[in-house]
Parts: structure tokens; sequence; C-alpha cells
């Protein structure tokens, strides 16, 4: 077989035209809604639910980069078939380098420790801001981050790229030696991002542990959005003769590795605080455990983990994507809650879901999707000229 025909076989299906097209539209109706919210709702308001749909998508960016470089250090088949997959999700960063500008621009009415008149009347929040929290820091702080996930997104994509184009070419010792810091870099970056942008909307709270739920929670959503990409592209070719059951049961053990893992930070910070019983630690708990919200946090424990959790233990639901593609769902939707809990109850102190918690959300999500989908469609949904591509490649078109 030729290169020009394997490059014309693994092209992304109609489908992903379709689906971009239709994001696209979607995102438009509800950007327009989400610019009517501006005038109609509260600054604040409109904010919070900003960050909300903000760390929601950027939490699938950098998770997929993330797997990439887990997959360029670990190897294995599991990884190479859904490698496209990542590689089109992470060059969507430049949209959200984009989408963080609202955020900067309006870091006043967000957080406490931007506020003049706050910051005078508490001397805490002016240590604070003295030594650390201030807008010119958390601007640079988050151009920082910012740069470092673009600069590992653009090698990644470039090496990748050079593969479509003959001749076969090893480059595994190159994605190796920039994966291994590459993903100390993302750990380090995503955990004062994630200080910087959530965990100091109560500046006078802290917790060591609280970027770590962040890191596992991005990547646990990066793989369900995986599956569920896959499952869409599994019902056309090329992907419905590369995709095998034992790489969808790899991706599923991955899905209940990150589950645990998000559960273990996420008990771990509370078992820590709870035991310590100390006021200014233990009022973050408190206020997430009035209101209304306390249904949400038990919402949380019984479907982000112990429903997934005895799912996934199923071996033949993780071997078929119809079933392992409905767990992947739920989990992606309450990735979403758990955002929202983290979020908004710095903003009511009771329950309230208001409509701009959803619209704006559904906007970026429509056009990160569309972006994504744009970039599936770019190239081959396998890197040609790899080495390890013969191995799928080759079955699939005996």
């Amino acid at each position: 077989m030729s290169p020009a025909r394997v490059n014309i076989d693994l092209l992304a299906p109609p489908v992903a035209h379709t689906i971009q097209r239709r994001s696209l539209y979607i995102g438009l109706v509800f950007a327009v809604l989400s610019v009517i919210g501006i005038f109609i709702s509260p600054p604040e308001q409109f904010l919070h639910s900003y960050l909300l749909g903000y760390m929601a998508w950027l939490g699938l960016t950098l998770g997929c980069m993330a797997i990439l470089m887990l997959q360029y250090l670990t190897g294995g088949k599991w990884g190479l078939v859904i490698r496209r997959i990542l590689e089109a999700a992470m060059q969507t960063l430049p949209l959200m380098m984009v989408l963080f500008v609202p955020l900067a621009v309006g870091v006043h009415h967000l957080y406490d420790w931007a506020r003049p008149e706050k910051v005078a009347a508490d001397k805490h929040l002016r240590e604070i801001t003295r030594d650390f929290l201030n807008p010119t820091g958390f601007g640079l702080r988050s151009i920082i981050y910012l740069v470092i996930w673009g600069g590992l997104i653009y090698l990644l994509s470039r090496w990748s790229a050079q593969q479509d184009d003959p001749p076969v070419r090893d480059f595994s010792p190159r994605y190796k030696r920039l994966s291994a810091p590459g993903l100390i870099l993302y750990v380090f970056a995503i955990s004062f991002g994630a200080i910087d942008w959530v965990m100091s909307l109560d500046a006078r709270w802290i917790s060591t542990i609280y970027p770590l739920i962040f890191v596992a929670g991005q990547v646990l959503a990066a793989f369900c959005f995986v599956v569920v990409v896959e499952a869409i592209l599994s019902r056309y070719s090329p992907m419905a003769q590369l995709l095998k059951p034992d790489e969808l049961k790899d991706h599923g053990n991955m899905m209940l590795t990150f589950i645990m893992l998000w559960a273990y930070f996420s008990f771990s910070q509370l078992l820590i605080i709870w035991a310590g019983n100390l006021p200014e630690e233990i009022r973050w708990y408190v206020r997430r455990w009035v209101g209304g919200w306390q249904y949400l946090g038990l919402g949380l424990a019984a479907f982000h983990f112990a429903v997934p959790f005895v799912l996934l233990l199923s071996r033949e639901r993780k071997r078929q994507v119809h079933r392992l593609v409905r767990v992947a769902i739920l989990i992606i939707i309450m990735r979403f809650v758990d955002l929202f809990w983290f979020i908004e109850p710095s903003n009511h102190t009771r329950l309230l879901v208001h409509w701009l918690d959803l619209v704006i959300p559904v906007a970026m999500g429509g056009f990160w999707l569309a972006y994504f989908f744009y970039n599936l469609k770019a190239r081959p949904l396998l890197p040609v000229y790899d080495p390890q591509t013969a191995s799928l490649l080759e079955p699939a078109h005996e």
C-alpha cells in the first residue's frame, strides 16, 4: 500500500466536519446569550460563571497534553490509537489563551484581594497582596503558565507532524526527553494556576493538596473525552478498524485509575482539614456543607466516585465502546459539577444554579469543539511514518 493511499484511508470521517459546523453554530448562539448576560447580570456572577467554563475546557486541553506525554514515557498501543485525538485537543490552547483575557480584565470583580477597599479593611489580605496576590503578579504568572504549556504543545505537535511525511523516523527518544520534564512543568504550572485562579477566590484559606485534585480531575476528564470521541469515530472507517477491545479496555482502566486518584486526593484533603479542626481551614468545607451545597457534595461522592468505580470494575464493560461511553459521559458531567462545587460557593451562600453557569460553558464548549474537530481533520488519525504505526495499520488493511 502506498503512503498516499494510507493517508487517504486514515483521514477523519465526514462526521467530524458535521460536528465541527454544528458546534460552531452552538458556540455562536450561546456566545450571543453570554454577551447579553454581561449587561443584565452582576459582573461578579458573570465572571464566576466564566471561570467555571474556562476551567472546564482548559482542563480538557491540558489533560490531553498530559496523557500524550504520559504515553510517550510509558509506551503502549493504548496511546497510539488516540494520539491524534489528544493532539487535536491540546492544540486548542490558543483559543484558551484568548478566552483568558476577560478573566484578566475582570480580576477586580472576581477576587477580594484585587479590590482595594477589601484589602484596606483586612490585614491578612494586605499581607497576601503585598507578597504574592496582586493583579500584576496574577497576570504575569498566568502568562508564564500559558507560555509553558504552549511551548510544550508546539514542540510535541511539530515533531508529530513531521511523521506524516516520509521517511519513517523514530522520534521516541526525543518525545521522552521532552515529556519527562514536561509532565513536571505541567503539574507545577497547573498547581500554581489552580491556586491563582480558583483557590484565591477565598484568599484566606489554603490547602497544599488542593492543586493535585485539579491535576487528577483534568486527566480523568481528558480520558473520558477521548472515549466519547472514540465512540463517535468507531462507527466509521478508519477508527472502526483501528480501535480494538484491548486498547479500549486500557482506556477504561486509566479512567478507573484516575477516579481513584481524584477520590484519594479529595478525601485526604477533607480528612486532614477535619482532623486539624482549625477554624481558618475547616470553614471552606463548612461553607459547602450548608445551604444545599451538601447535597452536591454527597452527589459527587456517589456519582463521581462510587458508581463509576463499581461500573469500571467490569472487564466486559471496558471492552465495549457503547457501554464504556456511558460511564465516560457520566464522569464528564460530574467533573463539571465538581468544578461548580469548588467555584460557586464563593459567590453564593446557598445552592444556586444561575443561567449563565450553563450558557457560558456551552458557548466556550461550542468554540472549543469546533476548533478540536478542525484540528482532527487536518491530519491522518495515525502518524503514518511512526515506526509503531505498522502494528496498528497493517492488520487494519489486510
